[in-house]
């Protein structure tokens, strides 16, 4: 869509939405006060309460999650779990607006292949799937129900993401190119979710040092549309767009899974998916539920230590203001890689380097609550993740859509913003965050979605954003042609079964899905399981 034809677009919505001023809202979510008392702090109390356990997990994301459910699958129940936040799950966690659940970040999760047999396990746990006359069947209520995408493009709605209404044989051309190079990526090495400790091909070491725009132009991929579907699919998945991530990164985005299917390819099926109206909370709930008192939610970790008989984790309690002790045999740090370093005392040099190296995308979710549904333009009908062409955001999913109910009314939209490589890159962006009041948020996000859907600010009641700081690590080029920032010994040496996603220093093992470079359910959960096995 040319600017000209943007800006028209909007014109009318943007002063409908400068006089929604009773659209109620804030922010909420985070409590990004916790997090910033260990950085602004210089001296703390002596502990005021000593606990006895044999295992302290830091950190309740998903890889402490993980690491809880698989101590207590060894028969291990003597552990304690701590949560910064007042609920476990880190960016899969939910709230509710309007009475309707919906997810404060992550809201899906892809069918997992075998390369990820821990994450097939707990599906099978949870009942999400089973195995029937020799094959395994999803539960199809938790498959993302059809229709499941389209785009607002050139003034309309059209199935799928990529662009192909009214694009010229030049965009179609540079498509099926760009398809015959994922293939030939797939075809020179192996693309797995999980990413293994394992030599990595030379396609892959060549990949990972470069940025995906620098492929983009080597291989003269220079179509808008191409470009503008590309960058969006990298700032949905790393928090930053095609010129940020490696060539590694955009590559894996499709070579790991269903590959890239040009308009009328015959295998352009799309991938199955489960979501929720919660979003990944579905699942982190679950995982949390049978911790009982184990959980301590509300807990600043200030202080890893260990020592010839033990560990020592110290952290502060918000809800009695008091530091507390844990004394352990071990301790599993599921933090992210910058915290962690600034908590492990006489941190290993693998963890000081990966913290030089590591760059966090900050992200804005906002829930918006709508009270009927919104009159829509010409095309697919609404579907469960929805995008606008041309815009900032990454668009919206339907917390409703998964509903039965006959005929719509009541929803959430739940709308996300990556400001990885927004105006100044992540520094920026949080400043943005910290900074702007609710206010600006609403209106720009308002304006924004409105050229789809006009009606949306005068049916809009609530909105509430959540903001994330340092929400996951970008994928960016290596020079050492490198995946993560697992350490380089461990992608070279033969490891066995029970070290082979492990990172371990002394009485201290380490998981999150930030050692891996990018931020997916699969990476964390994977790396949480062999953290506690």
């Amino acid at each position: 869509m040319q600017r000209r034809h943007f800006l028209a677009s909007v014109a009318v919505p943007l002063v409908a939405c400068s006089s929604q001023t009773d659209i109620t809202g804030g922010f909420t979510g985070v409590d990004h006060a916790r997090g910033h008392r260990l950085r602004d702090t210089t001296a703390w109390p002596a502990p005021a309460v000593i606990h006895r356990t044999h295992t302290v997990i830091a950190g309740g994301g998903v890889a402490g999650l993980a690491a809880a459910r698989a101590l207590r699958l060894r028969g291990m129940d003597d552990f304690a779990l701590l949560e910064l936040e007042d609920s476990a799950g880190g960016n899969a966690r939910a709230g509710v607006v309007g009475g309707i659940p919906c997810p404060l970040g992550a809201h899906y999760l892809p069918l997992p292949s075998d390369d990820a047999p821990e994450v097939q396990n707990l599906l099978e746990e949870l009942g999400l799937r089973q195995r029937v006359a020799g094959r395994w069947l999803y539960d199809e209520r938790h498959l993302c129900h059809s229709p499941q995408e389209r785009l607002f493009f050139n003034g309309a709605w059209q199935d799928g993401l990529l662009p192909v209404q009214g694009v010229g044989e030049a965009t179609l051309a540079q498509y099926r190119r760009f398809a015959m190079l994922v293939e030939q990526a797939r075809s020179a090495a192996q693309w797995t979710i999980p990413i293994q400790n394992k030599p990595l091909a030379p396609i892959q070491r060549a990949l990972a040092a470069m940025t995906f725009i620098a492929y983009l132009e080597h291989n003269g991929l220079t179509d808008p549309h191409l470009r503008w579907y590309l960058d969006y699919c990298c700032r949905d998945d790393y928090g930053a767009g095609i010129a940020t991530v490696s060539a590694w990164a955009g590559i894996h985005y499709f070579a790991s899974r269903h590959g890239f299917h040009a308009p009328g390819a015959e295998s352009a099926e799309r991938e199955g998916l489960l979501t929720w109206p919660e979003g990944n909370a579905w699942l982190t709930r679950r995982l949390a539920t049978p911790l009982g008192e184990r959980l301590c939610t509300g807990h600043v970790v200030l202080r890893v230590a260990q020592g010839r008989n033990g560990v020592e984790v110290d952290a502060f309690n918000t809800a009695t203001q008091q530091v507390e002790r844990w004394q352990a045999q071990q301790a599993i740090v599921t933090l992210p890689i910058f915290v962690a370093a600034r908590v492990v005392e006489g941190a290993p040099d693998f963890l000081r380097q990966a913290a030089q190296r590591v760059v966090y995308a900050p992200w804005l979710v906002a829930n918006i609550h709508i009270r009927e549904p919104l009159h829509d333009r010409p095309g697919p009908a609404p579907s469960w993740d929805n995008v606008v062409y041309g815009t900032q955001g990454l668009g919206y999913v339907d917390a409703m859509h998964q509903s039965l109910q006959p005929v719509p009314g009541a929803t959430v939209l739940t709308h996300y913003r990556a400001l990885g490589d927004d105006g100044g890159g992540p520094s920026a962006g949080r400043k943005q965050l910290l900074e702007q009041p609710w206010t600006h948020w609403r209106d720009t996000l308002l304006a924004e979605l409105a050229a789809a859907h006009p009606d949306l600010p005068a049916k809009a009641t609530r909105m509430e954003l959540t903001r994330y700081g340092h929400a996951m690590a970008i994928p960016i080029p290596s020079v050492q042609g490198q995946i993560g920032f697992k350490p380089l010994w461990n992608m070279r040496k033969q490891l066995s079964k029970t070290e082979r996603f492990g990172l371990q220093s002394g009485r201290l093992r380490f998981a999150h899905s930030d050692w891996a470079g990018y931020s997916i359910f699969e990476e964390a959960f994977t790396l949480g399981h062999w953290a506690g096995a």
